[in-house]
């Protein structure tokens, strides 16, 4: 084995479609540890909110449960969620109700107008049918724009929704900054994801336009205009309109997972995710465990990498390294995501800490 025995803390992030942050998480571990079997591994998948989110919570918090409920078009699915007895804290995912994931195929410009958040809903209101008093969403990956509409109507409408969720502390967890409307709004910033062309962009903003006055009529603001009333279609704004608030995905994990004593512990920190690119730093997981990491060293295994050596400086990365060109290809890279990882972190644990240019 090369240099000292180290204590190894494997935070990973989701790696898109190809890998959960805990496949990715367990991926890591086990390409680490075959070239340094000394190293001590602790493993503690991520998560800013997106798909994946009720995975990390489950694999460190445990109270995984699951429920019925309406998927983004017709037919439903099966979501998991979180609950906490310790806290009365339920832990909700909108990818598990309405992601992307779940349209049976590629969007498309139908799906993008009849993709709906009513299951995020359901999942709400099994959350408060448990007892919960603490409610957190975790936002991202979604196929709607709705607006969060159909998530509204699922709990009763606007005023019956404000009703039931009077003394429950309600969290709108995302770390996108984006408003519900105007060109940087849902619509016209995640729209295209989602399968929408240039007129449906048009149709779902003056949509959710619509939305908006009725929104911020019952919340006595303009939630629309709030950092985060965007994310996930617009599902950020009808929980800021139901008396939420939002908050930082990664720091929810963080908070929830006890990252902050893991980073205290270890003498090197292993993350990564799909695409590490400027936006990376930039309120995503890398960001956040870089500047938690402090003088600890930090290693980034991601699917691509776009970032060059003086952007990894000032992020205070130590280096990075990307899944496709260690498989020599994005297909490969992505049909065969845990064999390839796992590979690359193996490769790069024999050459630790030599290839870094960090001594000891």
């Amino acid at each position: 084995m090369t240099g000292p025995v180290l204590s190894v803390l494997i935070a990973p992030d989701c790696y898109g479609d190809s890998l959960t942050a805990v496949q990715a998480a367990d991926a890591i571990a086990a390409g680490w540890g075959s070239a340094r079997p000394d190293d001590t591994l602790i493993s503690a998948p991520q998560s800013d909110g997106g798909p994946g989110f009720v995975g990390v919570l489950a694999s460190r918090v445990g109270g995984l449960r699951s429920a019925t409920v309406s998927g983004p078009l017709s037919d439903d699915v099966t979501a998991e969620w979180v609950f906490d007895d310790a806290t009365a804290t339920a832990y909700v995912e909108c990818a598990q109700a309405c992601g992307l994931a779940l349209l049976g195929g590629p969007p498309t410009v139908d799906t993008a107008v009849a993709a709906h958040s009513g299951g995020v809903g359901q999942l709400i209101g099994a959350a408060l049918d448990a007892g919960a008093e603490r409610i957190v969403v975790g936002l991202g990956g979604s196929a709607c724009s709705d607006g969060g509409r159909a998530l509204v109507d699922a709990l009763g409408g606007l005023a019956e929704a404000r009703a039931r969720l009077v003394g429950v502390e309600l969290i709108a967890a995302t770390d996108v900054e984006h408003p519900l409307l105007g060109p940087m709004g849902a619509a016209a910033v995640f729209g295209p994801q989602k399968g929408a062309d240039p007129d449906t962009v048009a149709r779902l903003e003056a949509r959710n336009a619509a939305w908006a006055v009725e929104l911020n009529e019952v919340a006595g603001r303009d939630v629309g205009a709030e950092p985060g009333a965007g994310a996930a279609g617009g599902i950020g704004a009808a929980l800021l309109a139901m008396g939420g608030r939002r908050e930082s995905g990664a720091a929810v994990i963080a908070e929830h997972t006890g990252l902050a004593a893991d980073l205290g512990a270890a003498e090197l920190v292993i993350t990564g995710e799909g695409r590490f690119d400027d936006q990376s730093l930039h309120g995503k997981v890398v960001s956040a465990l870089a500047a938690g990491a402090r003088d600890t060293p930090v290693l980034v295994l991601a699917g691509q990498v776009t970032l060059d050596a003086e952007a990894l400086r000032g992020a205070g990365i130590a280096a990075a390294h990307s899944i496709t060109e260690y498989a020599g290809s994005v297909q490969l890279a992505m049909d065969d995501a845990a064999n390839q990882l796992t590979g690359l972190a193996r490769r790069t644990a024999a050459s630790w800490p030599q290839e870094s240019g960090i001594a000891g």
